[in-house]
């Protein structure tokens, strides 16, 4: 396994079996409060591995062991003027956006806190598997703004329009249990676990076609909110992008000779 810092507080760890990056999320000293510079280090963390054509899966990790990420830094936002606020808000929307746009399936692996932009970052993820320590929530509104990181279009894609407002206007906080069954997380797992199963999702999820992966989530992200008919254009177009790719003659010989495929990911 190797490591590769971006700035102080993000850590990218790359697994050399299994094409599998973590994202890792340390600064533990803040709860992993998101600050202008821990913005801007995810965000690159995220350019360099959407770049990365050997890493097929990246999962979303804390070093914290009481949370994922607390959101926004209110102590360094306390000392901002209006003019500080807004030269800010593209860094700390690069960071969202950039979880959001990479272009290989995201695991996040919450415990804890994972509040505000931190549930933020978890929702920009395809899948989330949550331990029983996690407590997740919008409660912007609750210090006078609104989700920034993505929240108030990522929560109804999750959970439908009437319970993300419940969820947001009330800026009340889910404890685990019932994150799974709203669907706010995706899998929930035993206490400390969270990384561990994510982990193991992440490679068997790596183990398939990385041209197949990038295409059908490609598919996944675009298709959403189009009417049936514009949403199987896209997936016609994501099905001819990988349809005549060498995945997918490795794929269907591999299946023909009984053996493990040997993917030349182009």
């Amino acid at each position: 396994m190797s490591e590769e810092r971006f700035g102080e507080f993000v850590l990218v760890r790359r697994h050399e079996q299994g094409h599998v990056a973590e994202l890792v999320l340390d600064r533990p000293k803040a709860m992993n409060a998101v600050s202008t510079e821990m913005a801007r280090s995810v965000a690159g963390a995220c350019a360099a591995l959407g770049q990365d054509r050997d890493v097929r899966v990246v999962v979303l990790t804390s070093t914290h062991e009481r949370a994922f990420c607390v959101g926004a830094d209110l102590k360094e936002r306390n000392s901002f003027s209006d003019a500080d606020l807004l030269r800010q808000r593209p860094v700390t929307r690069g960071a969202y956006t950039g979880v959001l746009e990479l272009p290989v399936p995201t695991v996040a692996a919450v415990h804890g806190f994972a509040l505000g932009g931190g549930f933020e970052l978890a929702l920009a993820c395809d899948v989330i598997v949550a331990d029983r320590t996690a407590v997740v929530g919008l409660p912007e509104v609750s210090v006078g703004v609104i989700p920034g990181g993505g929240g108030t279009q990522l929560l109804p894609r999750r959970v439908g329009a009437a319970r993300a407002a419940e969820l947001i206007f009330s800026a009340r906080r889910v404890e685990a249990v019932e994150a799974g069954e709203l669907g706010l997380v995706d899998q929930v797992v035993e206490a400390g676990r969270d990384r561990e199963e994510a982990l193991a999702l992440a490679a068997r999820i790596a183990g398939n076609s990385p041209v197949g992966l990038r295409a059908a989530k490609r598919a996944l992200r675009l298709g959403q909110g189009l009417d049936l008919r514009a949403g199987l254009e896209v997936e016609d177009a994501a099905w001819r992008a990988v349809a005549f790719s060498g995945d997918r003659a490795e794929g269907v010989a591999a299946f023909n000779e009984k053996r493990k495929p040997e993917w030349p990911g182009e």
